[in-house]
């Protein structure tokens, strides 16, 4: 299949052409985002290969529809950004990623809790500059905390094993409890009680109507004071602004993210010589007790090599005719 992949990095194509000596697929590797104003760069293709932050709106999939493109393949888990419903108007298929590493996530994840904790980031940068004292960088122990976990699919239950192995109490909230984490012990409540238990809260649930701004005042409010918040699923399930409410006045004691949600114009760049102009942004940056990782959660070799071998896999299964485990349908939305 001819394949046009979208907001391609070096280590994409690394990746990407290695394990494409055995599908054989045309892929033209592509810088730019897809947008409305890029959907030329598509012409003559029969795919577009996609990631978290390309834009496929109703407009930008009639445009790929007219240029012949009938297949979109995420090369992610998350769909948010696609027209679902517009897609399968048109009649393009829509296939995905759904578990390239739940253990990179949630490793990282548990990194950023242990971090913002013991003050890690800060008392790296004491040292560098010969400063040893340890005013200030008090933690906790993790043993005995009460961690609520929000979305209990294969990532929030790799999260859930590492923490039971450090002895935490476990909370969690999905629609569809998860028996694997129920035989370990771990407990289902509804979301006010997971908010007003937990001393950690770590969201792990996909980005839908229901779950936009799931961290939003009234959420923080029924929080411990002090609460530490994690975020590496999707950026949009925090509302930013009353996080940082929640930050000034304390409600809010650690914040991680390694998602945030405008950061389609942020990261995977190297902006170092500029001026962020998003100013929201700019000031969560300026609490001491946040760490923003670029939505680097995700990044290791093994899923890297596993998010190449199944997209290729998604696109030889369409190619083929066959039906497509991980093709994503209005139906399957609705389910």
């Amino acid at each position: 299949m001819r394949v046009a992949m979208f907001s391609t990095k070096t280590y994409d194509k690394t990746f990407f052409e290695a394990k494409n000596e055995k599908f054989g697929h045309e892929i033209t590797y592509l810088e730019a985002r897809l947008t409305k104003d890029t959907t030329s760069l598509a012409e003559n293709n029969q795919a577009a290969c996609v990631f978290v932050n390309d834009i496929l709106d109703a407009d930008v999939l009639r445009n790929l529809s007219e240029k012949k493109v009938s297949l979109i393949a995420l090369r992610c888990a998350g769909f948010n950004n696609v027209d679902i419903k517009t897609a399968d108007e048109l009649g393009i298929k829509v296939v995905r990623v759904p578990a390239y590493s739940p253990h990179a996530v949630a490793e990282h994840t548990v990194g950023l809790m242990l971090a913002l904790n013991r003050k890690i980031h800060r008392a790296y940068a004491r040292v560098r500059e010969a400063n040893f004292s340890l005013e200030g960088l008090l933690g906790f122990d993790m043993r005995g905390k009460t961690v609520g976990i929000i979305g209990t699919g294969k990532i929030g239950q790799s999260v859930a094993e590492i923490l039971q192995g450090f002895g935490c109490k476990l909370l969690a909230h999905d629609p569809y409890p998860n028996e694997a984490l129920k035989e370990m012990g771990v407990e289902y409540v509804k979301l006010p009680e997971l908010f007003s238990s937990s001393d950690i809260i770590s969201l792990h649930c996909p980005l839908m109507p229901e779950t936009y701004h799931i961290i939003d005042d009234a959420a923080i409010r029924m929080m411990k004071k002090g609460v530490m918040l994690i975020n590496t699923s999707r950026g949009a399930l925090v509302d930013t602004p009353d996080v940082i409410e929640g930050l000034k006045d304390g409600k809010i004691g650690y914040l991680g993210l390694d998602v945030y949600e405008e950061e389609g114009d942020l990261f995977f760049e190297d902006l170092s010589e500029k001026v962020i102009q998003d100013d929201v942004f700019s000031r969560l940056l300026t609490f001491p007790n946040v760490i923003v990782t670029g939505h680097q959660a995700f990044f290791t070799v093994d899923a890297m090599k596993s998010i190449a071998e199944t997209t290729l896999s998604n696109i030889s299964t369409v190619e083929e005719g066959k039906p497509c485990v991980n093709e994503v349908t209005v139906d399957f939305i609705k389910s």
